[in-house]
């Protein structure tokens, strides 16, 4: 692997966690508070809650676009992708997900699809308490995960520890 590659991967890779930190930190204003029956504030959480499961889904796709792994199913692209992350390819690239990550951001998966697609169901103050813990959750999870890859592609190249930070 390419060293000027693999630090231009490193760096989209911590730029692309600065901006789903930054989505996780508007959801956490958003859900601050009682939210009574308040439904646009709702929406603005669940809405959120969407966003963070797209911010993940755009660093699983630059991982797999720099490792030339395509999708050959589009009707299953999203579960595959996320299935995918989780296991190293040998002489590839190390796995990206543990199964903990992989699990929640299957639920979220799930949670976003209902978001985008139930446009005459009614929002439910349970399903998105239960996904916005799933998705607090998810975030030191994946910040460990995407530290424990960006090591592992540093040890496999032959870099200093620094090198591409």
């Amino acid at each position: 692997m390419d060293a000027g590659e693999l630090t231009v991967l490193k760096a989209d890779i911590r730029a692309q966690m600065t901006m789903i930190e930054a989505t996780l930190n508007r959801l956490k204003e958003r859900s601050r508070g009682e939210w009574g029956d308040d439904l646009a504030r709702m929406e603005s959480v669940a809405y959120q809650i969407h966003n963070l499961y797209n911010a993940v889904e755009d660093l699983l796709e630059l991982v797999a676009a720099f490792f030339e792994n395509h999708m050959t199913d589009p009707s299953r692209r999203h579960t595959e992708l996320l299935r995918r992350m989780t296991y190293e390819i040998p002489g590839v690239r190390p796995a990206l997900l543990s199964e903990d990550s992989f699990l929640l951001l299957n639920s979220l998966r799930g949670f976003r699809h209902f978001f985008r697609h139930a446009y005459s169901i009614p929002l439910e103050r349970d399903l998105l308490q239960i996904n916005l813990q799933k998705a607090f959750r998810l975030y030191p999870q994946l910040t460990q995960d995407v530290e424990h890859f960006l090591q592992q592609l540093t040890a496999q190249s032959g870099e200093g520890l620094d090198a591409g930070r």
